[in-house]
């Protein structure tokens, strides 16, 4: 039986732009599984990232609903919603986001410390051994490649054991054998913790690595098909 962990009924986005409010996602109605790796795909402008934020709470629906781990989202104030991601989402973007006046270690520490683990610093280094950067716990960001501070920004993601983990273009800024290594570590992980993937990617190549494709066009959903095998 299929076992949703995220839940979107007709849900709509509209933003307020400099010529008033402009229609980012149209009546998108979307289920995602337990387990399950999900591909969303389409050009420029067609609403990818934006799915991904409301997925994550991280922007509101304009209209429908949001449904999470069985958690109506829409119904969450901003600081439920950050204490909801914190508990159970891993988001990793294409512009890292890491905090430039910690190491490394201390980036991936800091959302275990903020959910009150007591070994938030031997879990840190522990998963950035994972992705291969243990060597690297002491270094800020500036003194690391992009590469390597994708990975930073993926072991804090993951090290949280999230039961959902949400990707937007995580491989956009990185060269091609990089990003295949970004992308190997991202389902390593996936395996590793068992949790449930949605990855944005404008890579027909990384979106074939799912188990089903979603593709996204003028807001609405074009077409939602298993990937091949």
């Amino acid at each position: 039986m299929p076992d949703p962990v995220l839940s979107l009924k007709d849900v709509t986005l509209s933003l307020r732009g400099n010529a008033g409010m402009v229609g980012i996602l149209h009546g998108i109605t979307l289920d995602v599984n337990r387990g399950e790796t999900l591909g969303l795909i389409g050009p420029s402008g067609s609403g990818k990232s934006s799915l991904l934020m409301i997925m994550g709470g991280l922007e509101r629906a304009t209209s429908g609903s949001v449904q999470a781990l069985g958690q109506d989202l829409t119904a969450m104030n901003e600081d439920a919603l950050a204490r909801f991601r914190r508990d159970h989402m891993g988001v990793v973007f294409q512009s890292f986001h890491l905090i430039p006046t910690m190491t490394a270690l201390e980036n991936v520490a800091t959302p275990l410390e903020l959910a009150g683990v007591k070994d938030a610093f031997d879990r840190a280094q522990a998963e950035l051994e994972a992705v291969g950067l243990g060597h690297r716990a002491d270094h800020y960001p500036a003194q690391m490649s992009g590469g390597e501070q994708q990975r930073v920004a993926l072991a804090r993601a993951s090290a949280p054991r999230p039961q959902i983990l949400l990707a937007d273009e995580p491989t956009g800024n990185l060269d091609g054998a990089n990003g295949t290594a970004i992308m190997d570590l991202l389902f390593g992980l996936r395996d590793r913790h068992g949790a449930t993937l949605v990855l944005v990617t404008h890579s027909n190549t990384l979106a074939a690595r799912c188990d089903r494709i979603v593709r996204l066009t003028d807001g609405q959903v074009a077409k939602d098909a298993q990937a091949a095998e």
